[in-house]
């Protein structure tokens, strides 16, 4: 009879050594040298802060001591009596020259426009063979007067409807129109007064009065043009 005799044992098979000497001194130096890496890093880091922060202490300390030169340079100063009398005068003839504009913008003293506008529509309204010698105007236009020669007289009505269509004479009528002639013609100065308007006339024309000369009645010689004189009616507005 044979028996079998097993005389294998796993223990004295060769074990695998997982952490090995190297393996760990090798893993030791990796974790050292990390280590120092970031050692390293965080100091330089924390460097480069420290200097940023030295140079904004620096930079807040000059602007610091400027601001205590501002202040003690600049520092409030107590109110002046004399200033606040002048701020109290200045405002009184600010709050005068404003109730003068206001007297002004109303026209209660006159056209604040002034009288270029009357000026150029007359220059506007020539008519051939009449002639403007005189030109009155009365406050804000109230009144207007003119004095002037034509060498008919049938050109003054003509005349008179042409400037009633200027803009500036609106609402402005004629009261008065005195004609007459230099040497003074009977003959003549009665053709005058009786002379009609000129068609499209709107203008009312009143008080024509004839003037007659020292050598009225005796034949003097005729004068080649005649003087006439007109006065506007003061308009609805300022009366």
């Amino acid at each position: 009879m044979s028996q079998q005799i097993n005389l294998f044992n796993p223990i004295f098979l060769k074990q695998k050594k997982v952490f090995g000497a190297v393996p760990m001194l090798e893993s030791l130096a990796l974790i050292l040298v990390g280590t120092v890496a970031l050692t390293w890093y965080a100091s330089y880091k924390v460097g480069m802060l420290e200097r940023s922060a030295a140079t904004g202490k620096t930079v807040l300390a000059g602007r610091e001591t400027m601001l205590n030169k501002a202040v003690a340079q600049f520092a409030p100063r107590p109110k002046s009596p004399v200033i606040a009398a002048n701020i109290a005068e200045a405002e009184a003839r600010l709050a005068s020259l404003h109730d003068v504009e206001g007297v002004l913008r109303s026209g209660a003293l006159g056209d604040r426009t002034g009288y270029a506008e009357y000026f150029r529509a007359f220059a506007r309204q020539n008519v051939s063979g009449l002639w403007l010698t005189g030109l009155t105007i009365e406050g804000a236009g109230n009144g207007i007067g003119l004095q002037g020669k034509a060498m008919q007289p049938t050109l003054i009505p003509s005349y008179i409807a042409r400037l009633t269509t200027e803009k500036v004479m609106h609402g402005r009528t004629f009261a008065s129109l005195q004609i007459a002639r230099p040497e003074g013609a009977p003959a003549a100065a009665a053709q005058v007064a009786g002379a009609a308007p000129a068609a499209g006339a709107t203008t009312p024309v009143a008080g024509a009065k004839p003037v007659s000369g020292a050598g009225a009645g005796q034949g003097a010689a005729l004068s080649p043009y005649v003087e006439f004189s007109l006065q506007s009616a003061m308009p609805e507005a300022a009366k």
